[in-house]
């Protein structure tokens, strides 16, 4: 299933990626925000199971935002 996620408080516009039968999460990519941090965070968290990525990025804050776009894209998987 494709999904689209519009982020709310970061700089990154909207996040895209596929949920896939299993549970895992491909095709990460993110519509603006920091591009070569993003990139990296697809990289890495691309074939990882929802929960994984929840795990290892909710919670992550940058500056005083109270969230960032690692944060958003555990918060749009969880809610896939």
């Amino acid at each position: 299933m494709d999904i689209t996620y519009k982020t709310s408080g970061t700089c990154s516009r909207a996040i895209h990626f596929t949920k896939n039968e299993d549970g895992t999460i491909t095709n990460i990519s993110f519509d603006g925000g920091c591009n070569g941090n993003l990139k990296a965070v697809s990289k890495l968290c691309d074939g990882m199971k929802a929960e994984e990525i929840v795990a290892k990025l909710k919670g992550n804050l940058c500056g005083t935002r109270g969230t960032s776009c690692a944060d958003q894209l555990a918060r749009a998987v969880e809610q896939a």
